[in-house]
């Protein structure tokens, strides 16, 4: 631990970038083997095994979602109009006001 403690950043840097794409390989490699044992396993009872790979990430993931809402005095609290209606939007339509004037 102690001998990381004199390496520069950018030795630092390669290293962890080493480390990762070493870990990367790793996972690929028993990834391929446990794909191979189950396809092997399922030949030996003449069972036909179909595995799909994908590298591509869920798209849904992580995708913003533009503000429906702001409140009137308050800029900074918006709402995009999905999930449960924030509680500044509870009051104002409590006290009579149309969701519709609140519309960015």
């Amino acid at each position: 631990m102690n001998e990381y403690q004199n390496l520069s950043e950018k030795e630092l840097q390669a290293l962890i970038e080493n480390a990762e794409k070493a870990l990367k390989n790793k996972l690929d490699n028993k990834r391929k083997a446990v794909i191979a044992q189950i396809r092997e396993l399922a030949a030996s009872i003449d069972v036909h095994v179909e595995i799909h790979e994908s590298d591509k990430k869920s798209a849904r993931k992580g995708v913003k979602v533009a503000v429906k809402y702001r409140h009137p005095k308050d800029h900074e609290k918006t709402w995009t109009g999905r999930g449960v209606t924030p509680k500044w939007m509870r009051e104002l339509l409590d006290a009579g006001h149309d969701r519709s004037d609140f519309e960015v």
